[in-house]
């Protein structure tokens, strides 16, 4: 018998004044699954992924993380599990531009609590995972696109997040470093056993994945 979701949405709507622009969603997500979210701009897709992060509200339905109604938390209580359970790669990297690829990452392990000797192993060997390891005092501006973002996906993963999030991870990227983040998301989701949700326009990119689902109009059309 197989376990519960770990993620699990009912029902789930959302508005931007009359304009509906999440249509009864439903979905679940197990543990170490991966997901591909296709579908045209406006669709709905960055939308939902806010609202399962917790950023935007939803006006119907529920969101449940481990069987956890998420909008039924208080702001603080969601934000720690956000924090905690949670990872999130976006397209523009948002690494903080003055500190170097190491303190990027290891930020993340003493924001979450873990010990300073832990978050210096865990740091380097994380970018040593994702080939960074010369690269470890170089600040984002002195590092290539593709470089930027796999230190974006060690942040995400530092704390060893249940659920990842990436919007778009490989949009801006070559067709060389695409291919290795795309490898580098499937070691790391099957190493830690981390469930993903990978918002993409690229058909190359649901390779990875388990499934594939496709939105329309604000509604899952397709799986």
């Amino acid at each position: 018998m197989r376990s519960a979701p770990l993620l699990s949405l009912e029902s789930v709507t959302k508005y931007y004044g009359d304009l509906p622009v999440l249509r009864q969603v439903a979905l679940q997500l197990h543990a170490g699954e991966r997901v591909a979210l296709t579908g045209p701009s406006g669709s709905g897709k960055s939308t939902l992924l806010n609202c399962i992060l917790g950023i935007e509200a939803i006006d119907q339905g529920s969101i449940a993380l481990e069987g956890v109604a998420l909008h039924g938390l208080s702001n603080k209580a969601r934000d720690r599990v956000r924090r905690l359970e949670m990872g999130s790669i976006f397209q523009k990297f948002h690494l903080l531009p003055t500190l170097s690829a190491y303190e990027n990452v290891e930020l993340v392990g003493r924001l979450v609590g873990m010990a300073a000797s832990d978050c210096r192993v865990r740091a380097e060997s994380l970018l040593a995972t994702v080939g960074l390891s010369h690269r470890l005092k170089h600040r984002p501006s002195e590092l290539s696109g593709g470089e930027q973002q796999r230190v974006a996906i060690a942040r995400a993963v530092m704390h060893r997040p249940k659920l990842l999030l990436a919007d778009e991870p490989t949009g801006s990227l070559d067709s060389e470093n695409r291919q290795a983040v795309l490898d580098l998301l499937e070691a790391l989701s099957d190493r830690y056993e981390i469930a993903l949700i990978m918002v993409t326009h690229d058909g190359a990119t649901t390779r990875i994945c388990d499934r594939c689902l496709k939105m329309q109009d604000g509604a899952v059309s397709a799986d």
